[in-house]
């Protein structure tokens, strides 16, 4: 069975935008992993628009199963991971102006950055992967920077349209993901899944993990964040 990270963070966007204290996304972290969550998502955005350092701090002292930490390659956000330390830290890119992460982290254009930020974590006992995009060339500037994981962006398989571009975007995917093996790489995908599209990458060789958050957040209002990530599971049997 696929493992399923659950990213909380569309839970600390609806209490952000009333500024109050509900819903909570460490509350949410808890009701995900009894509806079976193998890992808590949640990303530390520079401009803290939704997770807030409170919540990653109480996250990082409640959850029973693995914390993973997105984050971008900048300092002030780096620093408080390794004074957290979290599970995994997930290396991502990131823009002021982005409603949520576009594209993947452009390794091969920043691998010096990238390579200096995963060594620093690696040193504190921190797994690292990077969040890129499903090309052959991340996946070997990924390996050459020193992470022991890959997140290949699925959001261009997401917004995928008709039968031929589906099946463009689902081999690259899988192209990706056998090099990424060949290198040694442990392999998830992420962004733009949900409970239809979930079910043509499932059976992707070699993915070991998948993280998954606005569509389980949205299903969750109908019918409650257990019963959603307890969905969500069984489509990836």
């Amino acid at each position: 069975m696929i493992r399923l990270g659950v990213n909380v963070d569309h839970v600390a966007t609806i209490r952000q935008a009333r500024g109050g204290r509900e819903p909570d996304p460490v509350t949410a972290a808890h009701e995900a992993e009894l509806g079976g969550a193998d890992q808590i998502t949640v990303h530390l955005r520079e401009d803290r628009r939704h997770i807030q350092d409170r919540d990653l701090r109480l996250l990082r002292q409640t959850v029973q199963t693995p914390l993973n930490l997105e984050l971008a390659v900048s300092a002030d956000v780096i620093a408080i991971a390794l004074d957290v330390r979290p599970d995994q830290v997930t290396l991502v890119p990131e823009r002021r102006e982005e409603v949520t992460t576009e594209g993947g982290l452009d390794v091969v254009g920043g691998l010096a950055a990238v390579r200096a930020a995963t060594a620093r974590f690696a040193a504190a006992g921190v797994a690292v992967s990077l969040f890129i995009d499903p090309e052959p060339a991340q996946v070997e500037a990924a390996r050459e920077s020193g992470a022991t994981h890959v997140e290949l962006h699925t959001g261009q398989f997401a917004l995928a349209r008709g039968a031929g571009d589906v099946a463009h975007e689902v081999e690259r995917l899988r192209r990706a993901g056998a090099r990424a093996h060949e290198l040694g790489l442990h392999l998830a995908l992420g962004h733009g899944l949900d409970y239809r599209n979930v079910v043509l990458v499932r059976d992707l060789p070699h993915v070991a993990e998948m993280n998954i958050g606005h569509s389980i957040v949205s299903r969750a209002v109908y019918v409650g964040l257990r019963e959603a990530v307890r969905e969500m599971k069984r489509l990836l049997v």
